[in-house]
């Protein structure tokens, strides 16, 4: 009876806000000005008349399109702005839903006299979560690269060899709002030279299915967004090089575009033996990211495309072959956290050789069937092939003395494939924001690894013993999953909109791991013995089911939203060898979220979230099969985890002032996971037999995940930028504090290894012209580390990372590059302590009449101090390491820079371009 009364009341309800006022939708495509180039991201506000005072607001999407619901009957003054173009303005009457058709902007008059006086275009603005970026007013070489000039933007650096906005990495590029070579940040940015880009847009891209439902999910990717030149979208343009050094030394690659309005192909091939891994039109870019651990040999071949298929269909796809080898040499010493003495010290030195083979593939396609019906179809295909021939020698010691020791020799062939299917279709009705979102999602893997190692163990106490092993060990796996959801929404009152959510899907994992012993030595004809303590054959379902309530309310410059989901989630795990068992195990999870964006002014803007999510265990996890690649280090998984429940807290701050171009930006972010996979370790005292009758020898670890509370992790990065103007560049400071606290198990101890991180950096880049171009920076850090365990493993460490960047056209087409990485360490263990000074350079000249080639010679590492080390620290160990990376070479190369423009560049662009 209550429930009946309940649903009447919100029957009532639902009436009331539907009759209390009629109200029509605007809707409209904003595109530049005669040509067919949509804009998106431009402003668009409906005022009142004749007062000019705002009654909605909001932005174009990626195609230009925008739609304003809630509007009352009466006369309005429709205002489009973005930034580089003129306001548009039109009177509009409202009397029923109303469709504007295209609305074009004119790009701004640019007056030379008087962009003289001002001295100084604005360099962006910020529309909401987004930050826009005119790029003329960054300066830079004539033949420098996309990622060139964005990281010249106020809060985007490059750190840890990824390349990061705003405090959070990079994951996608898009250019005029397509997807370019996927997730592939690096291939994208250094595939369209500067001279093309018009401006830049930063944002947080939400998922598929919130950008059809309307409801945020919380999945996001930092997201930058090229726009391109009107006059550069049609012909062809790009670099070759071409060069040979000493050592027999070599690189050739090209990139190559052939655009055509919205037909774009791009074409991209580099092969080499220095290391470089993704092919470059900047000079050194060798360090555009950290120098890359062991010697590499990459071939590689991309292609990409996108298109509009008439008036309906978009559709953009890329290919990427990758063909890389890798010798690496390596060397780390490992001090165990064993209890309330650290006296124990694991230090191992090893080499391998892999030669891996890549295939990956993925497309978008948009069927927009009418303006109320779009289907969405996103496939992605993945294909590698490894062989491995590596080895190694290990040895733990304690204040007794040597402990253990193992030498080991492993080949494999590993084989892996992954298939996904994404298809989304949506529904508007002819009530603005009822809609109505269908999904559906699959996934295929395989994994299949055959390997041969051999081991000599040795191990010295209580009583030397040696241990020959000869095995051959495979592991099939395969896993399926499909999920399938349908989300509807329905306004409720003027602001407000509700969403009613249903998913269900199941995940399938088969997996055998075999471990054979060789009894014989003929190769090509072995003789196997199944060794069933360390085999496992194992199956795993995982079954959810989701039901998901959402409210959300929006104003002019304020939405909140809040949801509740309920997750029904049953894992059930089947062991069928050595020992048959099952577990079966159904979790109940409540994971509210709440969000709250707030623009505080015309280009300031707040958002704070709240969001809660659980974490299945996977099925390497699960599989309760000892893994003795490492005799003096056994692992094993767990078929008892549950699954974690995390609640993250994230804060994001963006202020962008157009009249003086200082910005700020801080990012912070905190995270409690409770039953959090963690590892047990467990150091044998004396020999201890495990299950299976497996020795752990004395000395020897056993690794095992397992759930533990406590899991603590806190980020957070602020951003100021200004320009300069008394030396033409762009200052920025940045800074940040992470903290963690990271629980681990210890011989049966609960133990917590406490970390926290104090960062602060600046850097200075030039605005001068196109003859000269430099980027300073530094960027320093101090860790503190904390063991509750072992107070003896405490310890504060400091690292430095510098970088000047400086090319400069001395004079008749001369050109001097200068690029010097400077790495300090102070705080590591014996011998890993690192004064690392990288200095590349070259000096070239153009070439022909129209200076489009040049000519070169580059030397990498001319002060032949290049190294390679690292800190790693668990709650198991603290670890130092350092790895063999490319030396000293000399090389003389040959570069063409790809330039035709079909009819409609300006003569002002082509001197621009050629001269």
């Amino acid at each position: 009876m209550m429930m009946k009364n309940y649903i009447y009341l919100l029957i009532i309800f639902l009436s009331i806000s539907q009759v209390t006022a009629q109200t029509y939708s605007i809707k409209g495509k904003v595109k530049q000005a005669g040509t067919e180039i949509t804009i998106p991201n431009a402003t668009v506000l409906v005022q009142n008349l004749p007062d000019s005072v705002q009654v909605e607001g909001m932005i174009s999407d990626l195609d230009g399109e925008f739609e304003i619901n809630g509007i009352k009957t009466g006369e309005y003054l429709l205002k489009i702005q973005y930034l580089g173009f003129e306001n548009l303005y039109k009177s509009i009457h409202v009397t029923q839903d109303m469709d504007l058709g295209v609305l074009g902007l004119k790009e701004s008059a640019t007056d030379l006299d008087e962009v003289t006086i001002s001295a100084r275009r604005a360099q962006g603005e910020q529309k909401g979560d987004t930050t826009l970026y005119n790029a003329d007013a960054f300066k830079t070489m004539q033949d420098a690269s996309a990622q060139t000039l964005i990281q010249k933007l106020p809060g985007v650096i490059s750190q840890d060899g990824s390349l990061q906005a705003q405090g959070e990495a990079i994951t996608q590029v898009l250019v005029d709002g397509k997807p370019f070579f996927g997730g592939d940040v690096n291939t994208a940015l250094q595939n369209l030279p500067a001279e093309v880009i018009q401006g830049i847009e930063i944002f947080d891209q939400k998922s598929d299915k919130a950008l059809l439902s309307g409801f945020d999910d919380g999945e996001r990717m930092k997201t930058i967004n090229i726009i391109t030149k009107p006059d550069k979208r049609k012909g062809q343009f790009g670099k070759a090089t071409a060069g040979y050094g000493t050592d027999d030394n070599y690189l050739v690659g090209a990139s190559i575009n052939a655009f055509n309005e919205d037909q774009r192909i791009t074409f991209t091939g580099l092969s080499n033996n220095i290391n470089v891994l993704d092919y470059s039109s900047d000079a050194n870019s060798q360090s555009n990211n950290r120098p890359q651990n062991g010697i590499i040999t990459t071939n590689i071949l991309g292609v990409n495309y996108s298109d509009n298929w008439g008036e309906k269909i978009k559709i953009s796809g890329s290919y990427q072959f990758n063909h890389r080898k890798n010798n690496d040499q390596s060397s780390l010493a490992r001090e165990y956290v064993t209890g309330s003495s650290s006296d124990q010290v694991y230090t191992e030195d090893s080499r391998e050789t892999r030669t891996r083979q890549d295939h990956r593939f993925d497309m978008r396609l948009e069927y927009n069937i009418n303006e109320n019906n779009r289907i969405l179809y996103r496939p992605r295909i993945s294909a590698s092939f490894e062989t491995e021939n590596s080895g190694f020698f290990g040895q733990s010691v304690n204040s007794d003395g040597p402990l253990n020791q193992t030498e080991n020799i492993r080949t494999a062939d590993n084989q892996d494939y992954d298939m996904f299917h994404r298809l989304f279709y949506s529904h508007k009705f002819g009530k603005a924001g009822r809609s109505l979102t269908l999904s559906a999602n699959t996934g295929s893997h395989a994994n299949n690894d055959d390997a041969y190692r051999t081991a000599t163990n040795i191990y010295y106490q209580p009583t030397e013993r040696t241990e020959i092993i000869n095995q051959n060990i495979t592991r099939d796996r395969s896993g399926n999953d499909w999920e399938t959801g349908i989300s509807y929404t329905e306004p409720l009152g003027k602001n407000g909109q509700l969403e009613l959510e249903y998913e269900v899907g199941n995940r399938f994992n088969d997996s055998d791991q075999l471990t054979f012993d060789i009894l014989n030595e003929d190769f090509n004809n072995p003789d196997l013995a199944l060794d069933t303590a360390l085999s496992n054959s194992f199956e795993s379902k995982y079954l959810r089911h989701e039901v998901e309530l959402g409210y959300q309310y929006q104003l002019e410059k304020l939405k909140f939203q809040a949801e509740l989901k309920h997750q029904n989630a049953t894992l059930k795990n089947d062991q069928f060898f050595p020992a048959a068992g099952t577990i079966d195990r159904t979790f109940k999870s409540f994971m509210p979220t709440v969000r709250f964006d707030y623009e505080i002014s015309d280009n300031t803007n707040f958002e704070l979230d709240y969001d809660t999510d659980v974490d299945a265990p996977s099925v390497g996890d699960l599989q309760n099969v000892i893994d003795n690649s490492n005799p003096l280090q056994l692992k094993t998984g767990n078929p008892n985890l549950e699954q974690s429940y995390s609640n993250r807290l994230r804060l994001r701050f963006r202020s962008n002032n157009p009249e003086n171009d200082r910005s700020w930006f801080v990012f912070a972010q905190y995270n409690l996971v409770k039953n959090a996979v963690s590892n047990s370790t467990f150091t044998a005292e004396e020999p201890t037999e495990l299950p299976g009758g497996i020795i752990l020898e004395k000395g020897s670890q056993l690794f095992r995940p397992v759930n533990l509370d406590g899991y603590r992790d806190f980020r957070s990065w602020v951003s100021y930028g200004i320009p300069l103007d008394f030396v033409k560049s762009n200052f920025n400071i940045n800074g940040g504090f992470s903290s963690t606290k990271r629980p681990g198990q210890i011989n049966d101890q609960l133990s917590f290894n406490n970390s926290s991180r104090i960062s602060t950096g600046v850097s200075l880049s030039s605005n001068i012209s196109d003859q000269i171009d430099f980027n300073i920076s530094t960027r320093l850090s101090f860790n503190d580390v904390e063991n509750t365990l072992n107070s003896s493993l405490n310890n504060k460490y400091f690292n430095q990372r510098s970088r000047l960047n400086f090319s400069w056209i001395i004079w008749e087409g001369f050109v001097y590059r200068l690029d010097i990485n400077h790495q300090l360490n102070s705080g590591l263990s014996e011998g890993y302590d690192a004064n690392v000074i990288l200095m590349n350079m070259s000096i070239g000249k153009k070439v022909f009449g129209n200076q489009r080639g040049e000519i070169s010679l580059n030397v990498y590492d001319l002060l032949g101090q290049n190294r390679s080390v690292y800190r790693n620290v668990t709650d198991a160990y603290v670890e130092d390491g350092q790895n063999n990376v490319m030396q000293r070479y000399f090389m003389l190369s040959f570069s063409y820079n790809i330039r035709h423009f079909n009819k409609g560049t300006s003569m002002d662009d082509y001197n621009e371009i050629y001269n």
